[in-house]
């Protein structure tokens, strides 16, 4: 007998086949740890401090967000996200941000609201923080501020030079407050010797025709819109019904069409060229005689006519 096959005598034997070793793509991903809230809370401070210290606000404003989320009652991320909000000029976002977290802040209440245009609500503001704090830098710069926009000079005048007596002159507030200081300073000149100066030098002609001219005549637009009032009364008065002035729906106008000041369009824009009123034939064909445009038509003398070959080459009789 042949020997037998190495299939069979592998199958019949006791073999151990050894697997290879498991390879790093094949081991099963260790479960990432959890990080505590403390830590989470610390690496988003990070990003905050990186972001401010580059003058990304925006961005700033979105961690304090972040951690706020995490944790609602952090001071510090209130107060930074306060401090966001204004140097940003979000003044709204600042009121909204001091209601939802009952802090007094009422220095940074009432910046806002003087930002805000809201001139007695923040005078009103500052006067309670005056009896309780005191008069301090910020609350004079604001008070200051205040005046100048209400329009007591004299009052911005006397606050600006109490601070620049006690500025130190190497500071940007110094700059700041002689700005400030010279702008009072103009309007006050203006008020109490230029505006009396520049009256007295337009002669007595002058100001007697300003005394008596007549108030100025009304604008054309407010003309048509009296003379458009006037007619509907008039027309309630008789008692005739108006007709009624049907609007165009917007979605049945085409785009770029403007009702009552596009052109109509053509009529005859669904007509032929030929058939149109306005269409001219143009100079050098022939009038009359149609027919056939191709070919050639051989006439008794011989001449050809018609076609694109005039007299050259053979062309194909009309039968």
């Amino acid at each position: 007998m042949g020997p037998r096959s190495t299939i069979h005598a592998v199958k019949r034997g006791k073999t151990t086949v050894t697997q290879p070793a498991a390879t790093s793509k094949q081991k099963k991903a260790l479960p990432k740890k959890e990080i505590s809230l403390g830590d989470r809370v610390q690496r988003l401070f990070t990003s905050l401090c990186a972001q401010i210290d580059g003058s990304y606000f925006t961005n700033a404003v979105k961690t304090c967000d972040k951690i706020l989320l995490l944790d609602p009652t952090d001071k510090d991320a209130q107060q930074t996200k306060l401090f966001l909000l204004l140097q940003t000029e979000r003044y709204n976002d600042a009121l909204t941000l001091l209601e939802s977290i009952n802090q007094s802040s009422a220095f940074e209440r009432a910046y806002s609201l003087y930002r805000l245009q809201r001139l007695d609500e923040a005078t009103q503001l500052l006067d309670e923080i005056k009896q309780e704090q005191g008069g301090n830098r910020g609350v004079q710069h604001l008070e200051a501020q205040l005046s100048y926009r209400k329009g007591d000079y004299q009052s911005a005048f006397d606050l600006y030079n109490q601070l620049l007596d006690s500025s130190d002159s190497r500071t940007e507030e110094h700059s700041d407050i002689l700005t400030n200081l010279q702008a009072s300073q103009k309007h006050l000149d203006f008020i109490n010797t230029n505006y009396l100066r520049s009256l007295d030098a337009l002669g007595s002609e002058v100001t007697n025709a300003l005394e008596t001219a007549p108030p100025p005549a009304p604008s054309s637009t407010h003309i048509a819109t009296k003379g458009a009032v006037a007619s509907t009364s008039a027309a309630h008065d008789t008692g005739k019904e108006q007709v009624p002035v049907r609007k165009v729906r917007a979605r049945r106008v085409p785009k770029g069409v403007v009702p009552g000041v596009t052109p109509p369009p053509d009529p005859e824009r669904w007509l032929k060229r030929s058939e149109r009123s306005t269409f001219q034939q143009a100079r050098g064909k022939r009038k009359g005689g149609g027919g056939a445009t191709q070919g050639v038509v051989e006439s008794a003398s011989g001449s050809a006519a018609g076609g694109h070959s005039r007299g050259h080459g053979k062309g194909k009789k009309k039968k």
